[in-house]
């Protein structure tokens, strides 16, 4: 089994497709205003965003995205209007991590983990 997609709700999916596309992800299907999908720059994974007519309540999705230079795509979004809520920073579980919204709410985690996004010190062993 392998992860194909995420797919997170939208209220405005032309806005949404602005900032994804912002963001960095490649379309590869523009079915506005219902449906968008976007390949990742790197590893094959797809996204997608749906229209709907609430967004869910509580803190959202959280969807990660790895990034090997995370500090200069930080610095590259900000560059073109992207605001953060948590600029890059070195977190207790060996990540380094920044955070932001998209336009529906949806928690955006650009993150570097190197080896131990698969091969914590904690991980379980068979």
């Amino acid at each position: 089994m392998n992860l194909n997609q995420i797919t997170v709700p939208s209220l405005n999916l032309n806005e949404s497709f602005e900032f994804y596309v912002k963001l960095g992800l490649k379309p590869i299907v523009k079915s506005l205003p219902h449906y968008a999908r976007f390949e990742c720059p790197e590893g094959g994974s797809t996204f997608s965003i749906h229209l709907v007519e609430k967004l869910p309540t509580g803190d959202g999705v959280y969807v990660y995205f790895e990034c090997k230079d995370l500090d200069s795509y930080v610095q590259e979004l900000q560059n073109k209007g992207i605001e953060f809520d948590q600029l890059p920073i070195d977190q207790r579980w060996q990540w380094r991590e920044a955070r932001l919204k998209d336009r529906d709410g949806n928690q955006i985690i650009l993150y570097h983990a190197g080896e131990n996004r698969l091969n914590p010190p904690w991980r379980i062993k068979d």
